[in-house]
């Protein structure tokens, strides 16, 4: 998949070292709602195996790791993922995460854009939903600008990294 000057496309394993940078580097903004992948790429050697076990999830259908890459330094700038799969509808919740130095510049929100349309129009899924705590204005304005609608708030939802359970907005788009 492909929008400007980006690329988006499953994991492979000669993904992980740049996949480690992107992590390490936002590392603190990652670490309360990305807490397994903080916990599993603490180091380039903990970051290969944590890379196979994804490939093995896409594999098995149960979770799909993208990596937004610029296209001309090839370089990881965010990530998407699909996982939560209901294939009976079909159904799957969307997570993502970009480089702080790319942030606020709509390349997420083409990214969220450009994968949604994917699911709904190459594989004819019905729902995308995710899920994002009160305090990420961001995330909120970014599923709408994606026309992703707020369906409500589910108390104590999640558990951070520091072991608080927290409330998380749900956000849902139809086909």
């Amino acid at each position: 998949m492909n929008f400007d000057n980006y690329t988006i496309r499953l994991f492979t394993q000669n993904d992980s070292e740049n996949y480690f940078q992107l992590v390490d580097k936002n590392r603190k903004r990652l670490e309360d709602f990305f807490a397994g992948t903080v916990a599993k790429t603490k180091t380039p050697e903990e970051t290969k195996i944590f890379i196979f076990e994804l490939i093995l999830k896409a594999q098995q259908k149960t979770f799909f790791p993208y990596g937004i890459f610029d296209s001309t330094s090839q370089k990881m700038i965010g990530y998407i993922h699909l996982m939560n799969f209901d294939w009976n509808l079909p159904k799957a919740e969307i997570g993502f995460f970009i480089d702080a130095d790319y942030a606020g510049k709509g390349i997420m929100s083409k990214a969220v854009s450009t994968v949604v349309s994917y699911y709904f129009d190459e594989l004819g899924f019905h729902k995308l939903f995710l899920r994002t705590h009160p305090s990420n204005l961001s995330a909120q304005a970014l599923a709408e600008k994606c026309g992703f609608e707020k369906e409500g708030l589910l108390r104590h939802d999640y558990k951070t990294t520091a072991g608080q359970f927290v409330d998380l907005i749900y956000y849902g788009k139809l086909r």
